[in-house]
């Protein structure tokens, strides 16, 4: 059964700028959730087919997911991911006025009964919550490399 979280934000910085803070290592490090580490399988790229592992900081476990970016354009990124979880994650740049509308759309599948189980019962909620603060961060970092560069 898939399950689809989608939340945007707008951000006072330029599309271009925006893109930067999702395709950048180290600025993605800036406002990536510090349980998830994203370590690239190979050298780090946001191009088509390029791979990179996302791995949850939860003691001894440690799951992870291996995910291959699958579509990119100027303003969009997709990951496609595999592992306890089976799905996309959209980023995608939309230009305003005023800035930039990014949406995030976390589309999903845990084919495991056991793990969706859990997921639902532990996690669904703060996954939710966590992407909003993502995007808040996000924002912020955005912004912060618009006004200083």
């Amino acid at each position: 059964m898939s399950q689809v979280f989608e939340q945007s934000i707008q951000i006072n910085a330029t599309a271009t700028v925006v893109e930067r803070c999702i395709t950048e290592q180290a600025l993605m490090h800036r406002w990536l959730n510090p349980v998830l580490r994203c370590e690239p399988i190979g050298t780090w790229s946001t191009d088509i087919g390029s791979k990179s592992r996302f791995v949850i900081q939860i003691p001894v476990i440690k799951p992870t997911l291996d995910s291959t970016v699958v579509k990119r354009q100027p303003g969009l990124v997709v990951w496609e991911f595999q592992g306890f979880f089976k799905g996309r994650d959209t980023w995608e740049c939309q230009p305003i006025d005023k800035g930039t509308r990014l949406v995030n759309r976390f589309e999903f599948e845990i084919p495991n009964p056991l793990v969706s189980w859990g997921f639902q019962t532990f996690a669904q909620n703060w996954t939710k919550e966590d992407m909003q603060a993502q995007l808040q961060r996000l924002k912020r970092v955005a912004e912060q490399v618009q006004q200083f560069g």
